[in-house]
């Protein structure tokens, strides 16, 4: 690993970005005065809100069945299967009360338990619940409990962790313009057409609860159904600038796209469905920061209270660290008691947790064998069909395409760099290594290096050059003989990379699904602002600062994932005369085909797939460049096809 020169300039970006939005946010609510403008608010954020949970799919039949039932003394517990999607088979437990009902309801989406719906907290809230009158329905997420999507081990990945599963899809999904986070809430959206289908429910009664990630979906279901009545969302409300600030990346459906950008935050989730009552649960030491918890809580009060409806929005911190540990759930009994006139205690003592195994619904506890649709299948078959009806664009249009795509902003004039000390280069092959710092944007530095026969403090001018953008590093790429075998050289660490790679997130492994670089690729698609494309547009600065010296012949050679931010560079930039390409995907399109790929998400741009895809941009550089593609990699960034190496 190479010594960071800049080890924290990436997050303090993000970090003086998000308190620039906060700052400007909290000023607009400021003028937020009368009920009138809390609707307006209101029907403001819905809006943006469902914009940002797009897109939301058609309701298709929930052929429902049910494969067992567990009696016991209060309640039974019915084992069911419904189709949240043609053929996409949910796993879940009804909780219904003894006696004729109709009974209140309660959705219960589960956090990120290997054993889902069985976890024993999650088992607690659900019995709790029926032994005070609710019917309640808790069901498996996405790659948990029953609905585990891939059951072999491929590459780094194992299977049975649940969090690396979802960002694998979270990851594909992105390039097709969806997000992971509306495939979770649907799951539940449509449990609650399953549990408001029952003829025992009381559809004037509806609450939603769950802890983490069942927290997230407590959220999102809230916001997003108007036929919920009372929400209780525990162990995931903070704000956003919070999670950032103490480097806690997100799960891959807890980042809306765009949900930064129009100027949302955690509140806002509850400020779309003003006056509906809401409990916000918390723990004194949980990672989702407390003091976050509070200030939302704090900018709901003020809302709930211009419009008359201040107690209908309460808060409860319990005294341990992250769970739906009792007192959590019996703030949440004591709530939904008050607010769907059920009484709130009747024992002291809880139900004892059922084996994972009684309670499965699918035989052997896996949906897949339950006949389920596998998610990979259809994000495969929906990437063929995108492909299949994509408009294939060239020249000018292609051009505009990825700068779309990319969000790529505009440049303006040569950037000014600094000029740092010289270093060791590492290599036999240089008796120079000079560095500069490139201003792409105010908080970034771009490091450009010279490597070269004979020391430079100043940046040379030169009429032609070539450009090496390295994979993760470029001191590591210079040092194993893997840089441009050429008498002089300039590299770029692009953001994040090198000597600005983020020491951050207590992570070392650089594509570790939670490290660093993914926390600022989510961030970028909050912001509407694609990690990606901020790395292509630091490459382009380079060019331009480069070009300001007199070079007008440029040979870009980008290696893994360096190899990316070259390949859009080199279409774009009119200095780049050659590019040659090492271990670069062979398309987009390659990586849906498998459910599996090590090429991580700041390699992937929200939607992109939807207009072109890596064999567009390769053919329109070898119309209009040199382009030498060598040792492509495939999904696992592996070399490709019959070089592949055992």
């Amino acid at each position: 690993m190479s010594e960071s020169v800049y080890p924290h300039m990436v997050q303090e970006y993000y970090v003086a970005r998000l308190r620039e939005l906060a700052a400007a946010r909290a000023e607009e609510r400021k003028q937020v005065r009368t009920r009138k403008d809390v609707l307006r608010l209101r029907n403001q954020v819905r809006r943006r809100l469902r914009s940002c949970f797009a897109p939301r799919p058609k309701k298709t039949p929930l052929n429902p069945v049910t494969t067992g039932v567990v009696r016991r003394k209060a309640y039974a517990i019915e084992k069911v299967i419904y189709e949240s999607r043609p053929g996409f088979k949910v796993t879940a437990n009804l909780y219904v009360p003894h006696g004729g009902g109709p009974f209140p309801v309660v959705l219960g989406p589960c956090g990120h338990s290997a054993e889902g719906k069985a976890y024993d907290m999650y088992q607690a809230f659900a019995s709790g619940l029926a032994r005070r009158g609710y019917m309640v329905l808790v069901y498996d997420p996405l790659s948990q409990g029953e609905r585990y999507q891939i059951r072999r081990r491929i590459g780094s990945f194992r299977p049975g962790n649940c969090c690396h599963e979802h960002n694998m899809f979270g990851n594909r999904l992105a390039l097709l313009g969806d997000f992971f986070g509306m495939w979770r809430a649907w799951d539940g959206i449509r449990g609650l057409d399953y549990l408001l289908g029952r003829p025992e429910a009381d559809r004037t009664r509806v609450g939603v609860t769950g802890n983490s990630g069942g927290g997230t979906l407590t959220t999102y279901v809230s916001a997003l159904d108007d036929r919920v009545t009372m929400a209780a969302p525990s162990c995931f409300i903070t704000t956003f600038l919070c999670n950032l600030e103490n480097e806690l990346p997100a799960d891959s459906e807890q980042t809306p796209p765009g949900i930064l950008a129009a100027g949302l935050d955690f509140a806002d989730y509850f400020v779309a469905q003003i006056p509906r009552p809401v409990l916000l649960l918390g723990q004194q030491d949980d990672y989702f920061d407390v003091r976050g918890l509070r200030q939302t809580f704090e900018e709901l009060r003020r809302l709930y209270r211009i419009v008359g409806a201040e107690d209908k929005v309460e808060l409860f911190v319990g005294s341990h660290g992250h769970g739906f540990y009792a007192d959590n759930r019996h703030a949440m009994y004591r709530f939904f008691g008050k607010h769907a006139g059920r009484p709130a205690t009747v024992r002291p003592s809880e139900s004892r947790p059922e084996e994972e195994r009684t309670l499965w619904a699918a035989p052997e506890g896996s949906v897949l064998k339950a006949g389920s649709r596998n998610m990979s299948v259809l994000l495969k078959e929906e990437a063929r069909a995108v492909e299949a009806g994509r408009r294939r664009l060239r020249g000018v249009a292609l051009k505009r395409a990825i700068v779309r795509a990319l969000g790529l902003p505009a440049r303006t004039g040569v950037p000014h760099y600094r000029v740092l000390r010289p270093r060791p280069s590492g290599s036999s092959r240089f008796k120079s290594h000079s560095l500069f710092a490139v201003e792409s944007e105010a908080g970034i530095q771009v490091i450009l290096h010279l490597y070269g026969p004979d020391g430079r403090f100043h940046l040379p001018e030169r009429r032609g050059a070539t450009v090496f953008v390295p994979h993760v590093s470029t001191e590591e790429d210079v040092r194993s003989g893997l840089a441009p075998n050429r008498r002089e050289i300039f590299a770029v660490d692009v953001r994040g990379i090198g000597l600005t790679e983020a020491l951050t997130c207590r992570v070392s492994e650089f594509f570790h699904p939670y490290g660093s670089d993914y926390m600022y690729a989510v961030h970028g698609q909050m912001l509407s602002e694609p990690y990606l494309g901020r790395r292509v547009h630091d490459l382009l600065c380079v060019l331009d600062l480069l070009a300001s010296k007199g070079c007008r012949r440029v040979e870009l050679v980008g290696r893994g994932l360096g190899s990316l931010t070259a390949a859009f560079a080199g279409c774009l930039h009119p200095a780049v005369r050659r590019v040659r390409l090492h271990n670069a995907p062979s398309s987009y399109a390659d990586l849906m085909e498998h459910p599996v790929t090590e090429w991580p998400r700041s390699a992937m741009a929200l939607g992109l797939s939807k207009h072109f895809d890596l064999p567009d941009c390769y053919g329109l550089l070898r119309r209009t460049r040199q382009l030498r593609l060598v040792d492509t990699w495939d999904h696992l960034m592996r070399l490709a096809g019959a070089r592949r190496r055992k």
